[in-house]
Formats: structure tokens, sequence, C-alpha cells
């Protein structure tokens, strides 16, 4: 019988156990990282995607390859488990960003949109308030939609420097490592990133 999951459910403890095959271990580390998965599905995922496929079945798809293969996780750490989750993500965001480009028709539209609630809704804006203020005139809804379509506007560079350090917290240097960049390229990126998002979500906000 496997021990009791602590009552503080300590991190390494989950991560250990996850490496070892605990299909409870890793719903917990799934549960906890929910709102960062999903923020981080709905960046990376695009305003061209998000035409065809709803943020929460793509997460719900990642949950369940990730849930059906626990034995592919084998670093005991909660930060490998993050990466092997995002990284489980986004090959499933380009996987369906392909599949789409390749049967787009002129005249054949599909609109799919996920139906969240209020609660999803804070913790996704909490997400994106790392790398957005929000204004306290906005509604949530509002708000995440203002950041999204500024975050949209990026170039695809831009785009995964933000999400690799406010979505999967990497540091400066990995993200250099990551992209074959110097630590500085990474910081300005960064700068410029965030002061474009702001710039577009207060000009939202003033009209």
């Amino acid at each position: 019988m496997a021990p009791p999951i602590p009552d503080d459910k300590d991190s390494l403890w989950l991560a250990e156990r996850a490496a070892e095959g605990d299909r409870g271990a890793v719903e917990s580390l799934l549960e906890r990282y929910m709102p960062d998965l999903r923020a981080f599905v709905r960046l990376r995922t695009g305003a061209a995607l998000r035409e065809h496929e709803s943020a929460s079945d793509l997460v719900q798809s990642t949950c369940r390859e990730i849930l059906a293969r626990p034995d592919r996780f084998r670093f005991p750490s909660e930060t490998a488990f993050r990466s092997w989750l995002l990284t489980t993500a986004q090959r499933k965001i380009a996987d369906h960003a392909d599949h789409y480009a390749a049967q787009k028709r002129a005249n054949v539209r599909e609109e799919r949109i996920a139906r969240e609630s209020g609660a999803d809704d804070e913790h996704l804006l909490a997400c994106y308030q790392r790398f957005s203020s929000p204004s306290h005139r906005a509604v949530v809804r509002d708000e995440i939609d203002h950041i999204e379509r500024a975050f949209d506007s990026l170039s695809a560079e831009q785009r995964e420097v933000v999400t690799l350090a406010h979505i999967a917290g990497l540091s400066r240097g990995e993200i250099a490592e990551q992209l074959g960049k110097t630590e500085n390229a990474v910081r300005i990126i960064l700068h410029r990133a965030l002061a474009r998002v702001a710039e577009i979500v207060k000009g939202d906000h003033a009209t």
C-alpha cells in the first residue's frame, strides 16, 4: 500500500512519488499546476488556433496524455514535472495547429468557445498578472480579453520568451540556453514585449 500523502503535500515528496509512477502524486501535481497550464495553453495557442480549438479541450487532452503515461516522468523534481507538463502541452498545440493548417478551407470556419467559470477566470487572470498589471476598472473577462489580444500582437519570439519567463517560470539564463541567445538579449526581448503588452492594454482601456 502506498504511503499517505502528507498534509502539506510537500513538492519534493510528490515529485519523487510521481517519478515512481504514483498516479495520485501525478494528479496532485497536475492540480497544483492547472492555473499555469491553462494560462500557458491559452497564450501559446494564439488567435488562429483559438478559432478552432477550445483551450479547455487542449488542457484536458494534455492532462489525459500525462495521466495515461505517468511512467514517462522519471526526474524527481517539481521543476522537471512542470517542464514535462508544459512541453507536452506545447507539442499538442503544435500538432493541432499543423492539423488545422493542413485542412484549412477558404469558406469553412469552425468556432469553438471555451465555457470558463468565474473562478477559473480569476485563476487565469492571476497568471496573466505576472506580466501585465490589471486595471481596476475592468472586469475579469474584459481584462483577460485585453491581455490575450495584446499578447497575440507580439512576435513569436516575444510570446515564447514571455511564457517561458512568466508562465513556465524559467530563469533568464535558462531561457537564453534554450533559445540559443545571451541573457542580455533575453532581457531586452522580455522588456520590449512587456512594454508592448502594457501599451496595448492601456490603449484598450482608454477607448
